[in-house]
């Protein structure tokens, strides 16, 4: 009984196991920090961010280490935040990251224009959407694009500015939507009763 008092009065706190795995180097990969700036350099590009007092990175021969300078709440928060951004930025100067996209509804279409998108959306004019610096789109037939990056919080935001241009309608699924997203459909209304 006395046992049970002892832990009903500590408090629990859950701390994130994310922050402390460390983050393996690739080769061709270089990570250099600079106060509280993390640069990563590799085959595809650079990456740059900055991160908050009271996180502490370290290179320590092919791995990152992120540590809390403390045991601060603010700062456990954070620390598998800053983890898993420099682990995305060592993936995307790697690999790079990429969103698909798919057009459906009759007449609803996109061809590429230079770097850019022309898509028909059933509006009066053409959409143009521009191709941001860093970003590089592709086409596969008229209703399928792919979004491609090293920056994955660029990559995810660019495309879902693409689908807000007709965001998928819930009564015939016609819009732009995310390859393989499922939208939940309304029954429509009908005149038998």
């Amino acid at each position: 009984m006395a046992q049970n008092s002892q832990t009903a009065q500590e408090p629990k706190v859950k701390v994130s196991r994310i922050g402390k795995t460390p983050i393996t180097i690739p080769a061709g990969v270089k990570v250099n920090v600079e106060g509280f700036l993390v640069k990563v350099e590799g085959p595809k590009g650079k990456l740059s961010q900055e991160i908050s007092e009271g996180i502490i990175v370290k290179v320590d021969g092919s791995q990152v280490i992120v540590e809390c300078a403390d045991g601060s709440i603010g700062l456990r928060q954070k620390h598998g935040l800053f983890r898993t951004l420099i682990a995305n930025m060592v993936e995307g100067v790697t690999n790079g990251f990429s969103k698909n996209l798919e057009i459906i509804g009759v007449g609803y279409k996109v061809v590429m224009k230079g770097k850019d998108l022309d898509l028909s959306m059933g509006f009066s004019h053409p959409v143009i959407f521009k191709a941001p610096e860093g970003i590089e789109f592709s086409v596969d037939g008229t209703t399928k694009i792919s979004v491609k990056g090293i920056d994955k919080q660029l990559v995810g935001q660019v495309a879902a500015n693409i689908r807000k241009i007709r965001k998928p309608e819930p009564y015939k699924g016609k819009g732009i939507r995310y390859a393989g997203e499922y939208v939940a459909m309304k029954a429509g209304k009908s005149g038998k009763k």
